[in-house]
């Protein structure tokens, strides 16, 4: 008998399926980014934004405490606030346009679904200031559109309807590299499309009654070092996160739009979790579980009077080792990270996302406030960027995410935050990190500080060299693995198996008349007299240019340089 409807225990099944199978591709994805080194880590940040989600829908499932808002709530929620990297951030928007359609629905039949795909495509697209055809949008938008078209002719059988979407989806992948030149030149498909695929695979797989081991631990979904407290401990440290039970019901006095209804999600995600937010005419029903129920409480009141107010401690005595070794663990990472006691709250301070000792201490010596670990190799969440804004006490904070993969992540933290102003300055690189702290003048309005800190980073170029895992052909370069190469900010600039000779060939490719500074970072694996022979040689060619050299301390990149 054909199974037309899947239920809220099945819907988790398959989202934990699908978790698990992109997790254990995840390096696989990684090998697919268009250049040959770890620059992107679509893999393992889609992985890290699912598992922030499924490490819930783990708890839900083994409670048996499943029903279709909460469960949607849980996934939408979780990969929002993991969100890493443009994919990661992508795919989190994904599960929020596709959850925000089922959600008020005990079961989700063939029309429901094709309706779920095409609010999950229109959100993620949204969410992209300009979308690239040729990426996971594209291989999402063509499974959207074969679920509609199946729907439309009146599809009844869901196992054969799933299965006639993934393939045309896996066709749609099999396409990207002819609509980017990048993926065809290298010789592979789109990533984080690949990423969605196994996503859709192993919920497929979960669909048709394989066996799949539903467990989720900790290390899967942390980005550093393990939970002190065990992997066994997991699930009671999920239930213990937020602490009170939140419940009211706000008697509208104002008007309470689509617009408002989204921004006081947003408001309420960024202090909790568990969120229902049913409008209906004149009243909205608020269910939240967070630390602070007062905050919750204050947001309402702007809406209108509140009745049926209702705080339970959810805390169990049995759960307290837990929550200690909780806020320890996030004690310690504070405290590694913030300065010891809080600061004057003070009208701008500094968020920059940065790697290495040495760039670490020159963007705190040019007055940055919070330095967020991460880059090429791990990407910060949208949920560490929201970390470090609480521990910034200013008026006006800008964010400097220094690489193309954490903008998205940042943007979400923006939007997320309602009681500082958050700007955003889209810096790609270290070096345009430091030239944004440079040029922000404290007299200049926050607008004024933005518009300018955004166009001195346009005049910065910037070049990495690295080093390649695999062969391949990228910009007409045919590059083996185990080469060096120098990576400008619009593709390869040189190769070769001399690192001094390819960063200065580099150089030289980045170098026109008009440039006057020449700044190189060397990182943890460069000696320091091999980059004092490099500033010397590359002084000797550029006599007009100021030549500097720093410790960096990056891992990954042996040299780090910018030119302005």
């Amino acid at each position: 008998m054909a199974v037309n409807t899947i239920d809220a225990k099945m819907l988790a099944k398959m989202f934990l399926a699908g978790a698990k199978n992109l997790e254990s591709k995840k390096e696989w994805i990684n090998e697919l980014n268009v250049f040959p080194v770890p620059d992107g880590d679509t893999g393992t940040n889609m992985t890290l934004t699912i598992m922030s989600a499924a490490k819930d829908v783990a708890v839900m499932n083994a409670n048996n405490d499943l029903d279709m808002a909460s469960l949607a709530k849980a996934i939408s929620s979780g990969s929002l606030r993991g969100a890493r990297g443009n994919s990661g951030v992508i795919l989190s928007q994904l599960f929020r346009g596709f959850t925000k359609a089922i959600r008020d629905h005990e079961t989700i039949d063939i029309p429901l679904l094709a309706e779920a795909c095409e609010k999950a495509v229109e959100t993620a697209y949204k969410a992209v200031m300009k979308p690239k055809e040729g990426t996971i949008l594209t291989v999402a938008k063509g499974a959207a559109l074969k679920a509609r078209e199946l729907a439309d002719a009146g599809e009844t059988d869901l196992e054969k309807y799933i299965g006639d979407i993934i393939e045309r989806a896996d066709y749609v992948l099999s396409q990207t590299p002819e609509m980017l030149p990048v993926l065809k030149q290298a010789g592979v498909v789109d990533s984080g499309g690949q990423g969605l695929m196994q996503v859709l695979k192993g919920a497929y797989e979960a669909f048709l009654g394989k066996e799949i081991d539903w467990t989720v631990s900790a290390t899967q979904t942390t980005a550093g070092a393990p939970f002190s407290g065990a992997a066994d401990m997991a699930v009671e440290e999920a239930d213990i996160k937020f602490g009170y039970c939140t419940e009211f019901i706000i008697m509208l006095s104002k008007t309470f739009n689509i617009k408002q209804e989204m921004d006081f999600k947003a408001y309420l995600e960024s202090i909790g979790d568990s969120i229902v937010v049913v409008a209906d005419d004149d009243v909205v029903k608020v269910h939240v579980h967070t630390n602070d129920p007062g905050l919750a409480i204050q947001k309402a009141l702007k809406y209108g009077a509140l009745s049926n107010m209702k705080i339970d401690n959810m805390r169990l005595e049995h759960h307290e080792k837990v929550v200690k070794m909780a806020q320890k663990e996030e004690q310690q990472r504070t405290e590694a990270k913030a300065p010891a006691a809080p600061a004057p709250k003070k009208e701008a301070g500094f968020i920059a996302v940065s790697v290495g000792e040495g760039i670490n201490a020159i963007l705190q010596d040019l007055g940055v406030d919070y330095i967020i670990e991460g880059g090429q190799t791990m990407n910060p969440s949208t949920e560490d960027v929201l970390n470090a804004i609480e521990q910034v006490n200013a008026e006006t904070i800008y964010v400097l995410p220094n690489n193309k993969n954490i903008i998205l992540a940042a943007n979400q933290a923006k939007y997320m935050t309602e009681d500082k102003k958050i700007v955003v300055i889209p810096t790609k690189t270290i070096a345009q990190g430091i030239t944004a702290v440079i040029n922000y003048v404290p007299d200049l309005s926050p607008e004024e500080n933005e518009a300018a800190m955004t166009e001195a980073i346009g005049n910065v170029k910037t070049g990495e060299v690295t080093y390649a895992v695999r062969d391949t052909v990228i910009d007409d370069y045919e590059i083996r693995q185990g080469d060096y190469m120098g990576i400008g900010d619009k593709g390869i600039l040189a190769v070769g198996q001399a690192i001094e000779n390819v960063t200065a060939n580099m150089i030289d490719r980045m170098m026109d008349e008009d440039l006057e500074l020449i700044s190189i970072y060397y990182g943890q694996e460069t000696k320091e007299e091999d980059a004092a022979a490099l500033r010397d040689r590359i002084a000797e060619k550029y006599p007009s240019c100021d030549v500097e050299l720093q410790y960096g301390g990056q891992p990954i990149y042996y040299y780090i340089v910018s030119v302005e």
